[in-house]
């Protein structure tokens, strides 16, 4: 009678002890307090080259008059200069590759990248080059340059945020290092740029965002 409790407090204990061995890391992940997120606030100034893994832009424009599409750009590559104390030493150039849109809809992308839009094969970037920043507080300002968009150049003004800088050590080459942080909104007329195309159906006012992060460069 004895022999059964505790031959079953050895299989209980024995499997238990198995248990803990086999569990996957993640089990003893899931019990540890979660960290907070939280911004850095370091100093932003210095020359950045832009983290294409962690950048993109996206734009919003009105279709048949009766609702709005979103669509991105999945890849920016560029550099900026950031320098609050110095705004005529702060300055941007950002190039966008057409053929990396995606309106999440494969035949739309398709016929976007053709000549009556983005003219891909004939004008496979956008490209913006500032030509001055006008500070708007501690954290923002308007940044002012020219975009080339299917061989079109136009005056341009972002409106620029900045989100955070600081050193992220934990993240490894090419992530890692001092990072900081932007948000840049502006509207744009796509028939001043030749894209014409549809213009009963589909806005010309394309409202866009382009969110950026650079890693700064060795002083």
């Amino acid at each position: 009678m004895t022999a059964f409790p505790r031959l079953t407090r050895s299989l209980v204990a024995g499997s238990l002890a198995l248990g803990l061995v086999a569990a996957p890391a993640w089990a003893a992940d899931a019990a540890a307090p979660v960290q907070a997120y939280a911004q850095q606030h370091g100093d932003p100034a210095g020359s950045y080259t832009v983290d294409s893994d962690h950048s993109g832009a996206q734009f919003t424009i009105g279709h048949a008059g009766v609702a709005l599409l979103t669509g991105v750009f999945s890849k920016v590559t560029g550099s900026y200069t950031f320098d609050p104390k110095d705004p005529k030493a702060s300055k941007a150039d950002i190039t966008i590759p057409v053929d990396s849109i995606d309106t999440f809809l494969p035949a739309r992308n398709t016929d976007l990248l053709a000549a009556p839009f983005f003219d891909a094969k004939a004008h496979p970037d956008m490209h913006f080059v500032s030509t001055s920043y006008v500070p708007r507080g501690r954290n923002g300002g308007l940044l002012h340059g020219n975009l080339t968009l299917r061989g079109v150049t136009q005056p341009v003004t972002f409106r620029v945020h900045l989100v955070g800088a600081g050193n992220v050590a934990y993240l490894p080459k090419p992530w890692g290092g001092y990072l900081t942080g932007f948000v840049a909104t502006t509207t744009i007329d796509r028939t001043a740029f030749g894209m014409t195309a549809y213009a009963a159906g589909i806005g010309h006012e394309v409202k866009v965002r382009v969110e950026i992060e650079g890693v700064r460069n060795p002083s």
